[in-house]
């Protein structure tokens, strides 16, 4: 009797469908080809040398049924037949009917989703992957053997932290981009840049950065913070000091090894919600050629047009299961190969969306596959829950256990440290941990750190502009508010020097309410040594010193340096600050004299953390938001020591215990500032 044929012989010779990309398979010393396609008719595999980018050294036609399983199709080819070869893409033909949102172009040159590095040739265009016809020499490539980088990362100890988690935004270009970063001409604004400031990070004394995007984009677009990706495997390019084609992989990892090696987790800011290819008339680089009705989510009411939830042309279509395991498969080779900590999804309502554009507040499928998913287990999943067209803050948000930007702290402290009226019930709330948003009842289980608690990030106002500017300045040149005050003077040149005192001690109120706050802390990189924007709050498109961060004012703001170096450590030294619980029994909460004023014209309040049951020390905090000066009562029993107070001047602000006199009843509180007593 005959044997049935090798199943290992058919993927010899055909390929396998899975993985998706590009594998080298040892044993056969051949590489596997496989790419998702739904609607596809002939898939081409088109392979480059180093030096010619615009005619292919060789090509593969895909045949059916031999080269096609399900909806992917597929290939294998021995080492030898490609050895020549150091970049690839694909051509993909099939319906061409815009109206039935099929927008295949057999003469676009498309790169693979799955690629692990993106080349990108002298001619490259923008313009070209646009334009009708060819885009052959102009398009991006994928690298062949990217991925396949050994990197020794002996013990990786992965840190991971709990009370003591500050985490901070950066930018990897931004951080070290200027001269003055005292960084090698060649390591500016890369990954080994960021190498070089770590004992910087080090004596701020955060615990986590979060980086914004750093998949690879599109370098023709005017886009600095990389909120357009082009790819989601690849590192950007550009963030690489090394000029090999790879570099930017073995960069990346030495990055996060040392990282992890100083104690600091490393959290990537990632935009799964839209691409690079924007909306109607927009670039084929990829996506919209390889299988459009697939990969994005459209009108239904007119499908040659994209949804636009996310306010950048289009929509990844995440309901849809190969977009959904592409989103997997993503963060599992950025979890697994690249050992990073966390994801921070920007515009993570997306993943709500159903087939038609609904919103799936029961049980997303994305959102499950994620949290159920094994290799997440014990990283930071971090959602912004808006969109456009969804806000879902807190308990609305289907991803139970992510921990959540809290854009209602944001909003409502930058609003009581202004000196708005009817805020001090919701800094209230805001302090202990915003339980209204996410309640720790018995059939939810919310945790207060899933708070991610910030007053400034990259998008909008950082914090010097909070304090300087009346009006910020969009991509438009409009203006409009943001709750803002420029403490009596706009902008930032010649300042008065009351005025600029007083901004000085509003981002330490700031700072202070933050690091004194129940949830996850996170400010914006700069903001310890105030940098400015020059009132521009969406400089997604200002790769220039407005976004650069300035190293002089390490020397020239030391004071504001040293004030959130002290607190973020004074946080640390306290864990009864940031529980794992609600601070409830353990707090309590006074006005200037007697209970708490919650009356629409109040600015004040004070309470009493109590650290018994923590293991620490009592914390007594008045805040005065007035701009009159206040006599607050101190309404629990002694002896106190003084260890913050914002309007004193440095090092008088913060620093040790001073005990107050024994026989201390009261104390004064300067208009606009923070004091903090210990016990």
């Amino acid at each position: 009797m005959s044997l049935p044929p090798d199943p290992k012989s058919w993927a010899a010779s055909e390929g396998s469908p899975t993985p998706l990309g590009v594998t080298y398979i040892p044993d056969q010393d051949a590489y596997n080809f496989a790419i998702y396609s739904k609607c596809a008719t002939q898939v081409t595999l088109l392979l480059y040398s180093a030096n010619e980018a615009a005619s292919p050294v060789d090509r593969y036609e895909f045949g059916f049924p031999r080269n096609k399983t399900g909806r992917v199709w597929h290939c294998r080819l021995p080492a030898s037949r490609i050895a020549s070869a150091e970049y690839y893409a694909y051509q993909i033909d099939g319906p061409a009917d815009a109206a039935e949102g099929q927008r295949f172009d057999r003469d676009k040159i498309l790169l693979d989703p799955y690629a692990t590095a993106v080349h990108f040739p002298a001619g490259h265009s923008r313009d070209a992957a646009i334009q009708a016809g060819s885009n052959a020499g102009r398009a991006p490539l994928g690298v062949l053997r990217a991925a396949g980088t050994p990197f020794q990362w002996s013990v990786d100890g992965r840190p991971h932290h709990s009370y003591d988690t500050v985490i901070y935004e950066m930018h990897v270009r931004g951080f070290t981009a200027r001269e003055n970063s005292g960084v090698a001409a060649e390591r500016r604004g890369t990954f080994a840049g960021v190498i070089d400031k770590i004992p910087y990070l080090v004596e701020l004394g955060v615990t986590a950065v979060e980086l914004l995007p750093v998949y690879q984009f599109d370098p023709r677009e005017e886009n600095y913070w990389g909120y357009m990706p082009l790819n989601f495997f690849s590192p950007h390019r550009s963030y690489a000091s090394g000029s090999a084609a790879d570099a930017q992989f073995n960069e990346f990892r030495a990055m996060v090894k040392a990282l992890h090696e100083a104690g600091i987790e490393v959290v990537l800011d990632v935009v799964y919600n839209h691409t690079a290819e924007a909306g109607d008339g927009g670039p084929t680089y990829s996506f919209r050629g390889i299988d459009n009705t697939s990969y994005y989510l459209l009108d239904q009411a007119d499908r040659s047009r994209y949804r636009n939830d996310a306010g950048c042309g289009n929509v990844l279509h995440c309901a849809n299961r190969a977009v959904r395991k592409m989103i997997i498969d993503s963060m599992t080779f950025w979890a697994e190969q690249m050992h990073v900590d966390g994801f921070r999804f920007d515009l993570a309502t997306i993943f709500t969306r159903n087939e038609d554009g609904s919103v799936n507040l029961h049980d997303p499928a994305v959102i499950s596959e994620i949290t159920s998913n094994r290799v997440f287990e014990k990283v930071r999943l971090i959602a912004e829950a808006w969109d456009l067209g969804s806000y879902q803050l807190g308990r609305n948000f289907p991803g139970m256990s992510w921990l959540q930007w809290n854009g209602r702290y944001r909003d409502e402290v930058r609003q009581f440290v202004k000196g708005d009226n009817g805020m001090v019930g919701w800094l209230k709330l805001r302090l202990e941990g915003s339980d209204d948003l996410f309640p720790q009842e018995l059939e939810l289980g919310y945790r207060p750190y899933q708070s991610i608690n910030y007053i400034c990030s990259h998008d909008g106002f950082n914090l010097a502009d909070l304090v300087s500017y009346n009006n910020k300045t969009n991509a438009a040149g409009g203006t409009d508010s943001n709750y803002s005050w420029n403490c009596g003077h706009e902008g930032d040149g010649d300042v008065p020097a009351g005025v600029a005192e007083l901004r000085r001690r509003q981002v330490k109120n700031c700072c202070a309410l933050l690091m004194l706050s129940n949830g996850t802390p996170m400010f914006c990189m700069g903001d310890e040594v105030m940098h400015t924007q020059r009132g521009h709050n969406n400089p997604y498109d200002q790769d220039n010193e407005i976004t650069w961060f300035d190293w002089d004012l390490r020397q020239t703001n030391a004071d504001m340096f040293r004030f959130f170096k002290e607190m973020i450590a004074f946080r640390k030294a306290h864990p009864s600050i940031a529980r794992s619980v609600y601070w409830k029994d353990d707090v309590s909460w006074y006005g200037v004299r007697g209970g708490p004023d919650l009356s629409w014209e109040s600015h004040t309040l004070a309470y009493c953390l109590h650290g018994g049951s923590m293991k620490d020390a009592d914390i007594y905090v008045m805040i005065n938001a007035f701009w009159e000066p206040l006599e607050f009562d101190i309404q629990e029993p002694g002896p106190w020591s003084r260890v913050v107070d914002t309007s004193l001047p440095s090092p008088g602000d913060i620093g040790d215990p001073e005990p107050l006199p024994a026989s201390a009843r009261s104390l004064g509180v300067a208009p606009r500032s923070v004091v903090v007593l210990v016990k």
